[in-house]
């Protein structure tokens, strides 16, 4: 049954909401039983090693690539509209949000997928770490952070689609896209096999790739489809978190969309993949220093990801599938940010033999 059948018989927020839920359950379950984890990947990249965390990482990000940009330059997926490709471009707010959001997902122990993920696994400092992610967001969003995150972002700033677009601005043919795809899917298989990962590493990570080139499908068929404005996007847990805070607190003013239903999704996902693994765990804070180390990660990620426009998974992987030039310089950032602040922080931890950094 097509989109615009659906949308005629239930209407179009409970489509919107419904896909949401969907794709999110998808990413969530997936994500779970791979251990997707940009900073679990950087740590490895960072001490030498591509090892099977790298290579789950590459997994999501090469699929992701490869089959959003088949999407495109086959026509079945107009994405022109996309908030990542609009004609005007923050490069100061790729540069600092990305550094931000991967120092703070080191202190965090986790970006914000990960964090959401892990919560629906009773991991507690994660769930902590979350709420103060989704304040901070929304505070950088609407709130007593606007201004700084206004100024910041308008001190580099880029127009023209021949710049806010990377392969224009690298005089690529638009069919590299999906090559690149291809090539981080390669690299990630070399890799994956000499590590010999599992079989949910291996789906998992195509998955995860697969739930955010799906969203950005359904998005757009949905925007094709309605009489109504709708904003073509993919996954991403910056603006979604900053509304799904809102949606409890004052519900009257919040929009009923696809984001509505994908945070839900996710933690859902996560949840039953764990319940299923019997990895559910009931998890706190060792101590007070701890305790303090997520909470300053998780505001630093909250005030990057709305100053980056998305956090490792909103910027990194759905942005940079679009090839969007700030989502690239943001992932470089926090690829750059949380290599650096693994090596300042856990230093001390990593002069010791047989340190073995938690991934989880």
């Amino acid at each position: 049954m097509s989109l615009e059948l659906l949308v005629d018989r239930w209407g179009e927020p409970t489509v919107a909401v419904s896909g949401g839920l969907l794709i999110g359950l998808l990413f969530g379950a997936t994500a779970q039983r791979s251990r997707f984890c940009l900073r679990s990947a950087v740590i490895e990249f960072s001490e030498g090693r591509l090892g099977p965390k790298v290579a789950v990482w590459l997994l999501a990000f090469g699929a992701a690539v490869a089959l959003t940009q088949v999407l495109l330059l086959s026509g079945v997926a107009d994405l022109s509209e996309a908030r990542q490709l609009a004609p005007r471009a923050s490069l100061s707010g790729a540069v600092l949000g990305g550094l931000l959001v991967g120092s703070g997902m080191i202190l965090t122990r986790g970006c914000p997928s990960r964090l959401l993920v892990l919560s629906a696994n009773g991991n507690l400092r994660a769930l902590l770490s979350g709420l103060v992610f989704a304040v901070v967001a929304q505070a950088s969003l609407r709130g007593a952070l606007a201004p700084a995150r206004e100024t910041l972002a308008g001190l580099w700033v880029v127009e023209g689609a021949e710049h806010t677009h990377l392969l224009e601005f690298l005089g690529f043919d638009p069919r590299s896209g999906p090559a690149t795809g291809l090539l981080a899917l390669l690299v990630a298989s070399a890799v994956g096999l000499r590590h010999r990962i599992g079989p949910w590493a291996w789906i998992g990570g195509a998955g995860v790739g697969g739930a955010v080139a799906a969203a950005w499908w359904f998005t757009a068929d949905l925007a094709a489809t309605s009489f109504d404005p709708v904003t073509v996007k993919s996954i991403s847990f910056s603006g979604p978190s900053a509304d799904m805070l809102m949606l409890f607190l004052a519900p009257a003013t919040q929009t009923i969309d696809f984001d509505v239903g994908l945070v839900p999704g996710v933690f859902l996902g996560s949840f039953l993949a764990a319940l299923w693994a019997r990895e559910l765990k009931l998890e706190g804070f060792k101590d007070g220093r701890s305790m303090r180390r997520y909470i300053a990660g998780a505001a630093m990620m909250g005030f990057g990801g709305m100053l980056a426009g998305g956090c490792a998974v909103g910027a990194g992987v759905s942005g940079g599938a679009v090839f969007a030039t700030a989502a690239w310089l943001a992932l470089f950032c926090m690829w750059l940010g949380a290599g650096l602040t693994h090596w300042l922080v856990d230093r001390e931890a990593l002069a010791h033999p047989g340190f073995a950094y938690a991934v989880r």
